[in-house]
């Protein structure tokens, strides 16, 4: 019985971390669908996700995810003279040159 409640108050304990990482999984993806552009080619919103997922942190993504919904975001980023904002940018200028080259 003992074994049962660890296992179980384990499980639960995980359970949240693996949300996050299942729903951040699919993030830039869903947003570029959401996009102008992504509703008209949702095999390039997947090319995109999968160099997202080997470029940026989950975090990054959802970050990078409101870029795609809201393009004036990334002017804001860009501006900003906070070292975290410098920080995601390079991140971001990296993932945009991976993604140009790898989905076409």
């Amino acid at each position: 019985m003992k074994t049962f409640a660890f296992a179980l108050v384990l499980g639960a304990l995980s359970l949240p971390a693996l949300t996050t990482s299942a729903v951040a999984g699919s993030v830039i993806a869903n947003a570029c669908k959401a996009s102008e552009r992504g509703a008209m080619a949702s095999s390039l919103c997947g090319c995109i996700q999968t160099v997202a997922d080997s470029v940026l942190t989950p975090a990054e993504q959802v970050r990078g995810a409101q870029i795609f919904l809201e393009p004036h975001k990334s002017q804001e980023i860009r501006a900003s003279a906070q070292a975290s904002d410098s920080a995601f940018w390079a991140k971001w200028q990296v993932f945009g040159a991976t993604a140009a080259q790898h989905c076409q």
